[in-house]
């Protein structure tokens, strides 16, 4: 007894702050879901499913479509260009490099999305640094449009989700007993066999967490499509933030719910998939 009060002593605090912060706020987001807006924008309480109706109307399935490729694209593409800057943090730097290699991989991180994604418009717009640099060099005769489309936003979440793939794959790519790595050697493997057949299934853990953080956060994205897609490019996130600033609580509640459901489902598919590729290691 004394132990189950030691421990319950112990998660009170996170409980309390997980239902205050989180709990309460879905609770209070699920109830607006199932009510109207008013003429003059106010809230009216009354249960309808009006809402989820217009929730899957074409319009905003074409934005959710749109929303899935690019969190799937971007999470592809930090994939690809993560796994090589992980292998060699792991694999061919010492301890001393391998630390300033990860602060130099979050630093990043230390600044505000808002301020990181401002920047990308200083490099895109058409005079920006880019396309002067390009005009510069005679590479091209006119400014490319960089800025305002799905490109410019493909970029801008590449760039603010990086970090969450380097690091998931360094910390699993770091518990590879490199013993295996020897035999493989010995055993006559390639380096690409040796990666295809002992590296990647081993860290399968990092990459399915990665991935988890890079897609889910690209999912729900608003800012970067916002300030680098403007009117061109609506994401999910743009959406939803829209119909609560233009006060249509409801709508916009349904459309999070959606969105939170189909972060749950990813999450819970990543965690049976991790759950499995445990159990077959051991």
């Amino acid at each position: 007894m004394q132990r189950f009060a030691w421990r319950a002593g112990l998660l009170a605090p996170a409980t309390i702050w997980l239902l205050a912060l989180s709990f309460l706020p879905l609770v209070i987001v699920a109830r607006q879901a199932f009510a109207s807006r008013t003429t003059y924008g106010n809230i009216a309480w009354t249960w309808t499913w009006a809402n989820f109706r217009q929730a899957i109307e074409p319009m905003y399935l074409a934005i959710y479509w749109r929303s899935l490729w690019m969190a799937a694209v971007v999470t592809l593409a930090c994939l690809l260009l993560s796994y090589p800057a992980a292998l060699f943090i792991a694999f061919r730097s010492s301890p001393r490099w391998k630390t300033a290699l990860l602060i130099l991989t979050v630093i990043p991180l230390w600044t505000s999305l808002i301020a990181r994604t401002f920047a990308w418009t200083h490099l895109l717009r058409t005079e920006g640094v880019i396309n002067t640099a390009l005009l510069g060099l005679g590479l091209i005769r006119e400014p490319l449009p960089l800025l305002y489309n799905d490109l410019a936003v493909f970029i801008g979440l590449v760039a603010g989700e990086l970090p969450f793939m380097i690091v998931p794959l360094v910390a699993s790519l770091d518990k590879l007993d490199r013993r295996l790595l020897d035999a493989a050697a010995d055993l006559g493997a390639t380096p690409w066999v040796t990666f295809w057949k002992v590296i990647f299934p081993l860290a399968q853990p990092g990459l399915v967490a990665g991935c988890a953080l890079v897609f889910i956060p690209s999912l729900g994205n608003f800012a970067v499509a916002d300030l680098l897609g403007g009117a061109k490019s609506i994401l999910l996130g743009n959406v939803i933030w829209n119909q609560f600033f233009q006060r249509n609580q409801p709508f916009g509640s349904a459309v999070t719910l959606l969105l939170i459901g189909a972060v749950s489902v990813t999450a819970i598919l990543a965690t049976q998939l991790r759950a499995e590729q445990a159990k077959s290691q051991t």
